[in-house]
């Protein structure tokens, strides 16, 4: 299943996503997620709209979203970082995240703001100690895309990534999430700037699988339904400034679209 979340005269609302000979529609509404107490399922009848006409919020409301850091081998050495010999994570602030088309702004803290498109990992179900030879499928609600807004002059110097990883507006995420992808058959995953294209990675070259992040991760923190995993962005990170606009797509997820903002206060 397909799902995304937007705006209703009624309010957030979900709804699934369906094709239609080729092209996206809502076509029903789903009742809410435990993790998102804002959105509620409408009464009376719902007639079916565009997917492209719909007004789409971030189709997660995450209690914590988890990042993994180098889980390319292009990346990391693009950066001038060693190889992790276990999976690098991090936390990024929930109150970055922002709806597709909403705009990145750039703080006047920083002088270089880098994006990094991410295949990201919703959970759907509680997770803790997961066991080496359990089925982590299970727990996995579905697939969306990230971009995990970095300002790169921060991350560095402060040592801890909680600045440079967390300013609002600093985790576009969407347009909706699926289970329908498996990202072990390796899932094209691109980032355009202005329609150029900047990062090329695929899926199934990931230094750790989903199944490793998970049990990783879960032997130190239980996973609740709606976190956010994001699994690490290839090589080709690069500035953004004021008026770009960027684009990071996953094969079989649709296309993540920001436009960035001036200096913001």
């Amino acid at each position: 299943m397909k799902y995304c979340r937007f705006q209703t005269p009624s309010g957030p609302q979900y709804g699934e996503v369906v094709d239609r000979a080729g092209a996206l529609w809502i076509e029903r509404l789903l009742p809410p997620f435990e993790e998102d107490p804002w959105t509620h399922l409408g009464t009376g009848a719902f007639e079916a709209v565009p997917f492209l006409n719909a007004k789409l919020l971030a189709p997660v409301v995450p209690r914590k979203i988890v990042c993994i850091g180098r889980n390319y081998r292009e990346h990391a050495a693009e950066l001038g970082n060693e190889i992790p010999k276990e999976p690098l994570v991090f936390l990024k602030a929930p109150s970055s995240v922002i709806a597709p088309g909403e705009a990145i702004r750039i703080p006047p803290q920083s002088q270089r703001v880098d994006f990094e498109g991410e295949l990201a990992v919703v959970i759907g179900k509680r997770a803790t100690k997961i066991g080496p030879d359990e089925n982590v499928r299970p727990y996995i609600r579905g697939y969306t895309i990230v971009n995990d807004v970095t300002a790169r002059d921060l991350q560095k110097p402060d040592g801890q990534w909680w600045r440079a990883k967390g300013f609002d507006t600093f985790c576009p995420m969407g347009p909706l999430v699926t289970d329908e992808v498996d990202p072990g058959t390796g899932l094209a995953l691109e980032t355009r700037l202005n329609g150029e294209l900047k990062q090329h990675g695929v899926t199934s070259d990931f230094i750790f699988d989903i199944a490793t992040l998970l049990r990783h991760i879960t032997a130190a923190m239980t996973l609740l339904p709606g976190d956010v995993i994001p699994t690490g962005t290839p090589s080709g990170v690069a500035p953004m400034q004021p008026g770009d606009r960027v684009e990071v797509s996953v094969e079989g997820i649709g296309v993540l679209s920001n436009p960035v903002d001036g200096y913001g206060k």
